[in-house]
């Protein structure tokens, strides 16, 4: 299926005559090739787990002559992105990587990155924070960074790693913002797929050279970073606010210009599967989405009325496209990868901010699965339906799913016998 209620963030496009080859590479090579493909200028590389392949793999591109950038082994990953904030501020169009402790070590650069309104692409390979020490995937790395003023996309397949790279310069370069795409540590970092890698001609055409507005100049010198007042320091805030508030807009122009010339499409900010008729849809995002449309697809055979929509972009967040969607189903149910100690989940914290003024308030149910790389299945998934069917509303804020502790609550139950939730008729 494709659309507003299909499948287009997998492989799909293989044989699109904008396709140069199909390789079959892990997730962070996908990055990789991007990066090659976007001509990206200079690449701030330390290594951390799982993270370490997206730059060892630029390092043999830059080496082959493959790519003209300046490849800067550099001695941290605060190094990295004060390296990233230099190069950028100078015009060059810049690229890191990293993951977890790593991003944490970024948290004060992140800030100066987006306050001095540079056009900066990262890729965090999502990993659990520590401790206890763990290299598998959650997301409250990539998540604990929302305030810093950077855009974030969540990939689902190697496929969209590739493309959301691309796409993202263009989006930056536009508004003038950073950018982070994650993906789940091992489950696409180091699994392989199939990867359509488009002509470079046709990349240079989508993604023509930078041209920044402003920039270091030894002909024009200029001050940057000063201190400023209380008379002014609002006014710039105010104006970070507004360039997030504009990437909505881009970051829906800008996949729809991708998909004309590429032929793949994300839905801009979310995708929707199978939610035209549904009345219950599970809201999730990255990979755990591969893994609900096998459920719902499973659901949906037996004549449960239920959807998925998938969060794409977490900052900015998808405002109008919840409250449209809450605007026609009678239960939304939300399974975060992550965790607010002393809340909630975080989209489904999100979820319930955009809803509270919306016209309509369907009953919000919020999941936690998945933390440190435990297993998200389709059973998992079809536990978060059955509580969904079997619920008028939550029995607690915070449902987690997957607990081994035996003393932990765990919701048990089952499918509804009658998928309609109607009293059959005799004869049938």
């Amino acid at each position: 299926m494709n659309g507003k209620n299909g499948n287009n963030s997998g492989n799909g496009g293989l044989l699109h005559p904008s396709v140069d080859k199909v390789l079959v590479i892990e997730g962070t090579h996908a990055a990789s090739y991007a990066v090659k493909l976007a001509r990206v200028q200079v690449i701030a590389a330390y290594p951390i787990t799982p993270q370490t392949s997206v730059v060892e793999k630029l390092s043999e591109i830059v080496s082959q002559g493959d790519l003209a950038a300046k490849f800067i082994k550099v001695e941290s990953e605060h190094s990295a992105m004060a390296c990233c904030i230099g190069s950028s501020i100078s015009g060059a169009r810049a690229f890191t990587a990293t993951s977890s402790q790593g991003l944490a070590l970024m948290h004060e650069l992140l800030h100066w990155a987006a306050g001095s309104r540079l056009p900066i692409v990262m890729v965090n390979v999502n990993r659990a924070m520590a401790p206890p020490w763990s290299i598998y995937v959650d997301h409250n790395d990539s998540l604990s960074q929302r305030d810093t003023g950077w855009l974030q996309f969540y990939a689902e397949s190697n496929q969209e790693v590739m493309d959301t790279v691309l796409q993202a310069y263009k989006i930056a370069e536009t508004v003038s913002l950073p950018i982070m795409i994650n993906l789940d540590a091992f489950v696409l970092s180091h699994t392989s797929e199939p990867v359509a890698i488009p002509k470079q001609e046709l990349v240079d055409e989508f993604l023509p050279a930078r041209k920044p507005s402003f920039r270091i100049d030894t002909a024009d010198p200029k001050a940057f970073g000063a201190l400023i007042g209380p008379d002014a320091y609002m006014e710039m805030r105010y104006k970070l606010y507004s360039a997030m508030e504009d990437a909505r807009a881009v970051i829906r122009d800008v996949d729809s210009e991708f998909a004309e010339k590429f032929g793949r499409s994300y839905g801009g900010l979310v995708e929707e599967y199978c939610t035209e008729d549904a009345e219950i849809v599970l809201m999730t995002s990255a990979t755990a989405v591969s893994t609900a449309r096998i459920a719902v697809d499973e659901l949906r055979s037996m004549g449960f009325p239920v959807g998925l929509v998938k969060v794409r972009a977490f900052r900015p967040f998808p405002v109008d496209e919840i409250r449209a969607i809450a605007g026609r189903v009678k239960k939304i149910g939300i399974m975060d990868r992550n965790v607010s100690f002393g809340a909630t989940g975080i989209i489904y914290q999100e979820t319930k901010a955009v809803l509270y003024n919306a016209p309509v308030r369907p009953p919000l149910f919020g999941f936690i699965a998945g933390l440190g790389g435990r297993d998200i299945t389709p059973e998992t998934i079809k536990e978060i339906f059955s509580y969904l069917l079997n619920h008028d509303e939550p029995e607690s804020e915070t449902i987690w799913i997957g607990l081994k502790s035996k003393s932990a609550k765990q919701p048990e139950h089952p499918l509804p016998q009658n998928p309609g939730g109607q009293k059959k008729s005799e004869g049938v």
